[in-house]
Protein backbone atom coordinates (compact mmCIF):
# COMPACT_ATOMS: atom_id res chain seq x y z
CA UNK A 1 0.00 0.00 0.00
CA UNK A 2 0.84 3.18 -0.69
CA UNK A 3 2.25 6.31 1.63
CA UNK A 4 -0.13 8.50 2.60
CA UNK A 5 2.57 11.05 3.51
CA UNK A 6 4.25 11.26 0.15
CA UNK A 7 2.31 12.03 -3.66
CA UNK A 8 2.03 9.45 -5.80
CA UNK A 9 3.35 9.05 -9.26
CA UNK A 10 2.26 11.88 -11.55
CA UNK A 11 0.94 14.52 -8.79
CA UNK A 12 2.91 17.88 -7.97
CA UNK A 13 4.77 17.74 -4.97
CA UNK A 14 3.31 19.99 -1.97
CA UNK A 15 4.31 23.77 -2.74
CA UNK A 16 7.44 24.81 -0.95
CA UNK A 17 8.75 21.68 -0.93
CA UNK A 18 12.33 20.91 -3.03
CA UNK A 19 12.18 18.04 -4.93
CA UNK A 20 15.96 17.98 -4.94
CA UNK A 21 16.31 17.72 -1.28
CA UNK A 22 19.01 15.64 0.06
CA UNK A 23 17.54 12.32 -0.17
CA UNK A 24 18.04 9.61 2.81
CA UNK A 25 20.69 7.40 2.80
CA UNK A 26 23.38 9.98 1.44
CA UNK A 27 26.19 10.58 3.08
CA UNK A 28 26.69 14.12 4.44
CA UNK A 29 28.81 16.75 2.18
CA UNK A 30 27.74 14.73 -0.56
CA UNK A 31 25.39 16.39 -3.14
CA UNK A 32 21.76 15.19 -3.40
CA UNK A 33 20.08 13.94 -6.37
CA UNK A 34 19.80 16.31 -9.02
CA UNK A 35 22.27 18.58 -8.23
CA UNK A 36 25.58 18.87 -10.25
CA UNK A 37 28.93 16.64 -9.18
CA UNK A 38 31.90 18.90 -7.74
CA UNK A 39 34.65 18.19 -10.29
CA UNK A 40 38.44 18.84 -11.03
CA UNK A 41 37.52 22.41 -11.58
CA UNK A 42 35.94 23.25 -8.62
CA UNK A 43 38.22 21.95 -6.83
CA UNK A 44 41.45 23.27 -8.30
CA UNK A 45 39.60 27.06 -7.77
CA UNK A 46 38.12 27.18 -11.06
CA UNK A 47 34.68 28.87 -11.60
CA UNK A 48 31.72 27.28 -11.55
CA UNK A 49 30.70 25.19 -14.57
CA UNK A 50 34.46 25.50 -16.43
CA UNK A 51 35.50 22.19 -17.85
CA UNK A 52 39.03 21.45 -18.59
CA UNK A 53 38.15 18.99 -21.53
CA UNK A 54 36.49 22.32 -23.77
CA UNK A 55 37.79 24.85 -22.09
CA UNK A 56 36.40 27.40 -25.00
CA UNK A 57 32.73 25.81 -24.28
CA UNK A 58 30.59 23.72 -26.05
CA UNK A 59 28.66 23.51 -30.01
CA UNK A 60 25.23 23.86 -30.21
CA UNK A 61 25.19 19.79 -30.33
CA UNK A 62 27.45 19.21 -27.44
CA UNK A 63 31.02 19.36 -28.85
CA UNK A 64 33.72 20.88 -27.37
CA UNK A 65 34.81 24.32 -29.73
CA UNK A 66 38.22 25.13 -30.45
CA UNK A 67 40.57 28.45 -30.07
CA UNK A 68 40.99 28.20 -33.70
CA UNK A 69 38.34 29.72 -36.27
CA UNK A 70 37.55 27.45 -39.61
CA UNK A 71 37.28 31.16 -41.54
CA UNK A 72 40.94 31.44 -40.95
CA UNK A 73 41.73 28.20 -41.50
CA UNK A 74 39.42 27.99 -45.08
CA UNK A 75 41.14 31.78 -46.35
CA UNK A 76 44.69 30.60 -45.36
CA UNK A 77 43.75 27.32 -47.35
CA UNK A 78 42.64 29.34 -50.25
CA UNK A 79 45.54 31.67 -50.50
CA UNK A 80 48.42 29.76 -49.37
CA UNK A 81 47.21 26.18 -48.85
CA UNK A 82 49.91 25.21 -51.47
CA UNK A 83 52.57 25.53 -48.50
CA UNK A 84 49.80 23.78 -46.07
CA UNK A 85 49.17 26.70 -43.99
CA UNK A 86 45.91 26.35 -43.00
CA UNK A 87 46.54 22.86 -42.14
CA UNK A 88 49.51 23.96 -39.93
CA UNK A 89 47.31 26.14 -38.56
CA UNK A 90 45.07 23.71 -37.35
CA UNK A 91 47.64 21.78 -35.47
CA UNK A 92 47.64 19.04 -38.15
CA UNK A 93 51.48 19.02 -38.93
CA UNK A 94 51.66 15.62 -40.79
CA UNK A 95 48.97 16.82 -43.45
CA UNK A 96 51.04 20.44 -43.93
CA UNK A 97 53.80 18.69 -44.78
CA UNK A 98 52.07 16.51 -47.35
CA UNK A 99 50.85 19.74 -48.51
CA UNK A 100 53.67 21.47 -48.74
CA UNK A 101 55.96 19.00 -50.40
CA UNK A 102 52.77 18.46 -52.79
CA UNK A 103 52.33 22.06 -53.07
CA UNK A 104 48.94 21.33 -51.94
CA UNK A 105 48.43 18.44 -54.16
CA UNK A 106 49.24 21.16 -57.62
CA UNK A 107 46.62 22.94 -55.89
CA UNK A 108 43.41 20.75 -56.22
CA UNK A 109 43.85 19.73 -52.76
CA UNK A 110 43.78 23.16 -50.85
CA UNK A 111 41.71 24.11 -53.39
CA UNK A 112 39.04 21.70 -51.90
CA UNK A 113 40.43 21.70 -48.21
CA UNK A 114 39.61 25.25 -48.26
CA UNK A 115 36.10 25.08 -49.48
CA UNK A 116 35.17 22.05 -46.72
CA UNK A 117 37.16 23.82 -43.91
CA UNK A 118 34.74 27.72 -45.32
CA UNK A 119 31.31 25.16 -45.43
CA UNK A 120 31.71 22.13 -43.03
CA UNK A 121 30.51 22.34 -39.43
CA UNK A 122 32.97 19.48 -38.45
CA UNK A 123 36.52 20.33 -38.69
CA UNK A 124 38.80 19.47 -36.04
CA UNK A 125 42.10 20.86 -34.22
CA UNK A 126 44.79 18.99 -33.55
CA UNK A 127 43.10 18.10 -30.18
CA UNK A 128 39.69 17.22 -31.97
CA UNK A 129 37.13 19.95 -31.02
CA UNK A 130 35.65 21.71 -33.87
CA UNK A 131 36.74 24.73 -35.37
CA UNK A 132 34.46 27.75 -34.20
CA UNK A 133 32.47 29.60 -37.06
Amino acid sequence: MSNPNQPGYGYPQDPGQNPYAQQPGAAPGQPAYGYPQQGMGAQMGAPAGYDPNAPYGYDAYGRPLSNKSKIVAGVLQLFVGGLGIGRFYTGHVGMGIAQLFTCGGMGIWSLVDGIIFLTSDSRTDKDGRVLRG
